[in-house]
């Protein structure tokens, strides 16, 4: 098989094989205020203890998330993460993407759009589109009033008449915890008041736009390379692009001039931006940063096998896949979904009765939470996963781990002389740089146990 420097198709045809090997968990805006203490929290045998220093200024808030079929039970391991991490001693913010009540029962408690405080370090926000359109529409208006480049036009807009559109409820959920997170913020700015937790758990819309949330970042960056020389090569980008990038300049904060914003470069602000979604991109990469968890009811063999699809769709997003947690009818054998899974560290969550509004102590300190507690504070100390993409130069090979797909649904380009292969499946697409003693037109590709390996010539 050998692919051209213009876009050809490789199609891949036959069976995914599962491994069968196991793996053992080792032992192991409204936000206000910030806590300089140094917190030594204890924990029991089975737990290391936890020291986090909140006095540093660079030290992230962490994001944790789900991803799995509807009906597995992503919300209710996002609330067992979430009460966790609080019992832990860290100040947790659950953040919900959606108008499902199930939060708010198994908290016990109503959730708005302002974080409320469930119990001990543990608050609750819902996050609503309608809502989220103001400030920045508000914030647009400001800075047109100093630019006056709409010659207040925009001051006329109502952005309580403004109703959503497709696709807007992502776009405003990752600015809004782009904000909590930080990484929207200019770097010369430090942590603000709004980073007042060390935790934030995402229960998102759904999985799928929670995968093209953590791949946004990303792939914006490509948007903006081809804006850039748009605006920077092109008649209609020369004569506009400038007003615009004052305007966006201005009103989004991205560079630390004040006043002075408005005199910059054009280039300068377009180097903000791109700085900007390259701490967006890097969030995601790491461990410290982020964690992402695959979620099954194992008692549905599709919820099992939606599971896997979602785990290699997160890794098409260009992000690892920190554990996998199932929920189970009582004494459910686990040990067949744990295969599946390898190398995967793998943990059970105990079923939850949802006729009454459970006691989370109780379900904490239950005996069948320690694996799944254990699993989660696992992720918190981890620096590495196994690598999705290796390279071979001796066989002059990459080997992509790809769970989830067939061969036949995977599809390889090559751009630029060989020096990039494009990876797409599961409606995503990564570019893949290649290292020079790889580099070269693509001469086979084989699918083994998960794994397509694909050899250069």
């Amino acid at each position: 098989m050998a692919l051209s420097t213009a876009p050809i198709l490789s199609p891949l045809s036959s069976a995914l094989s599962l491994s069968s090997s196991n793996f053992i968990i080792p032992d192991s805006s409204t936000f206000h205020g910030i806590d300089t203490s140094i917190r030594t929290v204890k924990r029991n045998s089975r737990y290391r203890a936890v020291t986090i220093a909140q006095n540093d200024k660079d030290k992230p808030t962490k994001l944790v998330t789900f991803l799995g079929k509807g009906g597995s039970g992503k919300t209710t391991s996002a609330i067992f993460a979430a009460q966790h991490y609080a019992m832990e001693g860290l100040k947790t913010c659950l953040v919900i993407q959606s108008q499902d009540p199930t939060a708010d029962h198994l908290l016990n408690c109503k959730i708005g759009t302002s974080p409320i405080k469930c119990n001990n370090n543990l608050s609750a926000v819902r996050l609503q589109t309608t809502k989220m359109l103001i400030e920045p529409l508000n914030r647009m208006k400001e800075a047109d009033a100093h630019l006056n480049l709409t010659q207040g036009t925009l001051e006329g807009v109502v952005g309580e008449e403004l109703g959503v559109l497709p696709g807007m409820d992502s776009i405003f959920s990752m600015l809004a915890l782009g904000r909590i997170l930080g990484f929207l913020r200019n770097t010369s700015q430090g942590r603000g008041q709004q980073d007042e937790f060390d935790i934030v758990v995402l229960d998102g819309i759904s999985t799928e736009e929670v995968i093209r949330m953590i791949g946004a970042t990303s792939k914006a960056r490509l948007y903006l390379k081809y804006l850039r020389k748009l605006a920077e090569k092109t008649d209609l980008g020369r004569l506009a692009g400038p007003s615009l990038l004052r305007l966006i300049d201005e009103a989004l904060s991205f560079s630390s001039g004040g006043a002075n914003a408005n005199v910059q470069l054009s280039s300068e602000v377009w180097d903000h931006l791109e700085k900007t979604l390259e701490r967006g991109s890097a969030f995601f990469q790491k461990l410290q940063k982020f964690s992402c968890y695959i979620v099954m009811n194992q008692d549905s063999q599709l919820s099992v096998m939606s599971a896997l699809r979602y785990w290699g769709c997160a890794i098409q997003a260009g992000v690892q896949v920190s554990g996998a947690f199932a929920f189970a009818s009582p004494n459910a054998e686990l040990t067949a979904t744990a295969k599946d899974f390898s190398p995967l560290p793998f943990a059970s969550i105990p079923h939850l009765s949802m006729s009454a509004h459970p006691n989370w102590n109780e379900v904490l300190v239950n005996a069948q939470s320690q694996d799944a507690r254990q699993l989660l504070n696992l992720m918190s100390k981890q620096t590495s996963i196994f690598p999705p993409v290796t390279f071979d130069p001796g066989n002059k090979s990459i080997t992509l781990f790809m769970p989830g797909f067939d061969k036949s649904e995977i599809k390889l380009f090559q751009f630029r002389g060989g020096s990039e292969l494009l990876v797409e499946a599961g409606d995503q697409r990564r570019v893949i740089q290649l290292p020079s003693q790889i580099q070269g037109k693509v001469g086979g590709a084989k699918f083994i146990d998960r794994n397509l390996v694909i050899t250069m010539r």
